[in-house]
């Protein structure tokens, strides 16, 4: 499915203004809070009207201000999961999940119950109450409704922000199901880098109300530091074998191979992961006696000032841009310039288990 989206949107002082064209898989929306994205996904849904612009889903019109084409939420096909999963009360699991039925088309090829309530986990919770159910497992019941309704786009505005580590943590994999398995679209949104590394396949970054980035989260979330990120590099990479007895993975990048901090993911799997710009250090001669793990070759492309004080050293790493973020004193005790050889030391204790995430195909790239 192709979603196509170029509108305009003036709430007070804010103005949303943005164009973009998102495929299949999970597009996130990533930005930090008051760039946009509540806004642009109530305009998706059909939950506000855009003063100007056009939104079209899978080849329908569902807003072309020009034509007066407003299509109501109700006839868009668009599953909604919130931040709090806005269950009824008053209704079982079961009942809140066929709920969703009420908005499918006539006619529309619907999902099986059975195989979305084992694919949620749900088949122990389906006569309770939502009172009594976890912030995680409202969210479950939460995706299930919203598959159920049978839609061509899923629309989840930050599932994860009222959960604490531990519910997030629960929930993501079903998020993940949902991507690899129900073969569905869907549109994230979240200002949360480790829940964008670990699910999305395209990520539209907002700022201010505009679209700054488009593309591959490799891409997106790079070099120079996405909304709410630090400057950094992600890699995706394979698993080449897990040291048990020292609690590491061993992983092949193509900026070099690394030992990061243990996940959960046999030999050959891909992951996905980031490398902080503030936690790479530079040396012009190979290093020896340090506690430091990686080291990886470099050769200096580029330096940016960073700040008063700091400077983006951007280096060739095998296939990949590095970025290392160091102090001007720390360049020129260095001599470092577009050309030079180095070495960047990567610790495996500073790369955040968070930011580490599995990526669905089971094949080394």
């Amino acid at each position: 499915m192709t979603l196509e989206v170029a509108v305009r949107h003036a709430q007070g002082d804010f103005t949303l203004d943005v164009a973009f064209t998102a495929g299949p898989g999970v597009t996130a929306l990533f930005g930090p809070s008051g760039a946009g994205k509540t806004t642009l996904v109530r305009l998706i849904a059909g939950l506000a009207r855009p003063q100007a612009g056009r939104i079209v889903a899978d080849g329908q019109v569902l807003v072309d201000t020009t034509q007066g084409r407003f299509a109501p939420p109700h006839r868009r096909r668009i599953g909604m999961v919130f931040q709090d999963g806005q269950l009824f009360p008053h209704l079982s699991v079961r009942q809140n999940l066929l709920y969703g039925r009420l908005f499918a088309p006539r006619g529309a090829a619907l999902p099986a119950i059975g195989p979305v309530i084992a694919l949620l986990g749900l088949e122990t919770l389906l006569g309770r109450r939502p009172r009594t159910l976890s912030g995680g497992e409202k969210q479950r019941v939460a995706l299930g409704r919203a598959l159920l309704m049978g839609p061509r786009l899923v629309l989840m505005d930050e599932p994860l922000a009222a959960l604490d580590e531990a519910r997030k943590q629960e929930i993501l994999p079903y998020v993940e199901r949902l991507r690899d398995q129900a073969g569905l679209s869907i549109v994230y949104v979240s200002h949360a880098l480790g829940e964008v590394l670990r699910l999305a396949d395209t990520v539209v970054r907002l700022e201010a109300g505009r679209v700054t980035a488009v593309g591959p989260a490799e891409a997106v979330i790079g070099q120079q530091g996405a909304a709410g990120a630090p400057p950094g590099v992600v890699l995706t990479g394979h698993v080449i074998a897990q040291d048990v007895d020292y609690g590491l993975t061993q992983v092949d990048t193509p900026a070099g191979p690394l030992l990061v901090p243990t996940v959960d993911l046999a030999p050959g799997r891909r992951l996905r992961l980031h490398l902080a710009a503030r936690d790479i250090m530079l040396a012009r001669a190979a290093p020896a006696g340090l506690s430091a793990l990686n080291v990886l070759r470099g050769t200096v492309t580029q330096l940016v000032p960073w700040g008063p004080t700091s400077v983006l050293v951007t280096l060739a790493c095998g296939a990949v841009q590095v970025p290392a973020l160091v102090t001007r004193k720390s360049m020129e005790i260095l001599d470092l310039s577009p050309g030079a050889q180095v070495f960047a030391i990567v610790k495996a204790v500073g790369i955040d288990p968070a930011l580490i995430a599995g990526r669905p195909d089971a094949n080394p790239a």
